[in-house]
């Protein structure tokens, strides 16, 4: 579905698509790669958006993910809706993001969401590793946290480190 169509905007043949057959997935292949019309056929219920100057394959890709019922984003599209979830996720909270940590777990938290290994984090920060694991210890434990990916999953959610 292209968002320029001459008689009606693709956004609203995907909204009128959507509503006689909701099953139908429908892919926006555009020039346009602004927020605007990305949300906008987002909300229309497009399960897929690549913007015209990606290769063919991609088309393609994005065809038979939304085919299977997934939904495809070009990356740069992805990117967009990353920020826009982060960007909601920090105004939506008026609590701590570091939920109560000290000023030196947090910057252990960002060098480990970084991929830091304890030794690379005490060298960087001048501790010893074991103390390092003890700041993770007790990282973990304030936020609930059991791995070292939901680390770095809470870190990106916080604004902590970039995806």
């Amino acid at each position: 579905m292209d968002i320029g169509l001459p008689d009606v905007s693709g956004i609203e043949a995907t909204k009128n698509v959507k509503r006689v057959r909701s099953q139908t997935a429908v892919v926006a292949l555009t020039i346009h790669e602004d927020e605007e019309y990305f949300f906008k056929m987002l909300d229309a219920g497009a399960s897929g958006y690549v913007p015209k100057r990606a290769a063919p394959e991609e088309l393609l890709t994005a065809i038979r993910t939304a085919a299977r019922g997934e939904v495809y984003l070009y990356p740069t599209m992805a990117k967009l809706l990353v920020k826009d979830y982060l960007g909601q996720q920090v105004e939506s909270t008026n609590e701590d993001p570091l939920n109560g940590l000290t000023p030196r777990e947090a910057e252990v938290l960002a060098l480990l969401a970084e991929g830091m290994t304890n030794a690379e984090i005490g060298e960087e920060l001048c501790i010893s590793p074991k103390t390092v694991a003890r700041h993770r210890e007790n990282i973990m434990s304030k936020l609930n946290l059991h791995t070292r990916t939901e680390l770095v999953k809470y870190a990106i959610r916080k604004g902590i480190i970039e995806p």
